[in-house]
């Protein structure tokens, strides 16, 4: 595998912002479906979760906003970190009172969120995000930008 370890190296900003897309992509979807009753979802059967009630609206906003922000790649690493905890209290909040495992109890969504969205805030926005475009090198992290400095060689 040596020879395809640096193509991987060279593509790793790019598989990462396509990540990081589409969990953003996803968790937005989940937010609109809960507050708009659209793609299907909403609060039970198709319906919109009622303004202000706690939690559901208030996850509801955080899942729209969140993921419309890390599908942006703006802000990626502080709503990644809001979105990933408040996967978090979904979690143990509604799903761990029904069985200890999230196959048991429903909340595989919830674990994958929650997990996906803390390694981007661990290792940023990858390629094509807007933070890029506004100079802002602290939502990369140093082994990326390091990369981008130093050409590879076959």
């Amino acid at each position: 595998m040596p020879k395809i370890t640096p193509f991987l190296n060279q593509t790793r900003p790019y598989a990462l912002g396509l990540f990081r897309i589409v969990i953003g992509l996803l968790f937005l979807c989940h937010g609109a479906a809960s507050l708009f009753g659209v793609l299907g979802g909403g609060a039970g059967s198709g319906g919109t979760v009622p303004a202000g009630a706690w939690p559901g609206w208030y996850a509801a906003v955080i899942q729209l906003v969140g993921g419309a922000l890390v599908l942006l790649g703006l802000g990626t690493r502080a709503a990644a970190f809001v979105s990933s905890g408040s996967m978090a209290y979904a979690y143990f909040s509604v799903h761990q009172g029904e069985g200890l495992f999230p196959i048991q109890n429903g909340g595989e969504a919830s674990a994958l969120f929650c997990w996906a969205l803390l390694l981007l805030v661990f290792t940023g926005p990858g390629a094509l995000a807007l933070d890029g475009l506004f100079g802002r090198a602290d939502e990369r992290d140093e082994a990326t930008a390091k990369q981008e400095r130093t050409p590879v060689t076959a």
